[in-house]
């Protein structure tokens, strides 16, 4: 992807998503939170607090002083909901998306949410537009959950976003884990979809969902055989629901893959270091990364 097609207005992106080069996460979005009543959008709201103070390692109890006096960049926020946590948490918030629904949903929900607030700011940018990056500044953390590998080109993104992140700020990312051939079936299949009628789309989800429900109960059946006792994992509210998260996943072009050593060989260069990992082991879904930049003396 060139510089020019990576810093291309929304109204380019509109095309590709028409040509089925691109799919249409902000409209997916937006549908979502449309569907969702105050109660159901509360309890997210909660779930997502939660869900990043677990990710950083902050009190579960974490209140509006948390990150109070914190620059926080949420890179593609999407529908805006970590960003709404950021602020909850008391965080100076910038959102960005490249995706123009994306940009207007998360503007609906900060003034549902928190109406005439000025810390936080809602822009339209690339995350592959390094002129638009450097005029942000920097931040004392960055939040990347499950957005580079959709820019078209993750590593020149991952070198872009990672230089937005202040001496001893953290960078939280999302990245999707290389199964080899297996990523190489979900690319096809991401762009059948996206190239598809409204029945074609119809059936590579339903034929996935069935795919998934299998692969959930062997899994389920084999963990009973073997008796083994596994504390469940939080729930970390990222996510929309099944249904929703199931076109997000089946749709989702561009689409890249990238294993934890190359990612390492990016963020060492930029002087990170490791607080946390979380691997997908050979399944599909991303490897999760918590990084420091080193503060030079």
């Amino acid at each position: 992807m060139t510089h020019a097609r990576a810093t291309a207005s929304a109204g380019a992106a509109q095309q590709e998503i028409e040509s089925g080069e691109r799919f249409g996460f902000g409209a997916n979005w937006s549908r979502f939170l449309h569907d969702q009543d105050d109660s159901v959008v509360a309890q997210r709201r909660a779930a997502a607090r939660e869900a990043l103070a677990h990710l950083l390692r902050v009190p579960a109890a974490s209140g509006p002083d948390t990150f109070a006096g914190r620059r926080a960049l949420d890179v593609g926020c999407g529908s805006g909901l970590m960003s709404l946590a950021l602020r909850d948490l008391g965080a100076e918030v910038v959102s960005f998306d490249f995706d123009s629904d994306s940009v207007r949903t998360t503007q609906e929900l900060r003034s549902l949410a928190r109406p005439g607030d000025t810390a936080w700011e809602v822009r339209s940018g690339s995350a592959l537009d390094g002129d638009f990056l450097d005029g942000l500044g920097t931040f004392d953390l960055v939040y990347a959950w499950g957005v580079l590998h959709h820019t078209g080109d993750q590593w020149q993104a991952l070198d872009r976003v990672a230089r937005t992140v202040a001496p001893g700020g953290t960078l939280v990312l999302a990245l999707y884990n290389d199964q080899g051939l297996a990523s190489r079936y979900w690319s096809w299949l991401k762009l059948t979809y996206n190239r598809s009628g409204p029945l074609g789309r119809a059936a590579a989800v339903g034929a996935t969902d069935a795919w998934f429900r299998g692969k959930s109960a062997v899994a389920t059946t084999l963990h009973l055989m073997a008796r083994r006792s596994r504390p469940a994992a939080a729930d970390r509210g990222r996510g929309m629901d099944h249904r929703r998260d199931l076109i997000d996943w089946v749709g989702g072009l561009p689409f890249e893959v990238s294993r934890p050593d190359d990612v390492f060989a990016v963020l060492r260069d930029q002087g990170f270091t490791l607080r946390n990992l979380r691997t997908a082991g050979a399944g599909h879904a991303c490897n999760e990364y918590v990084v420091v930049r080193e503060v030079v003396s």
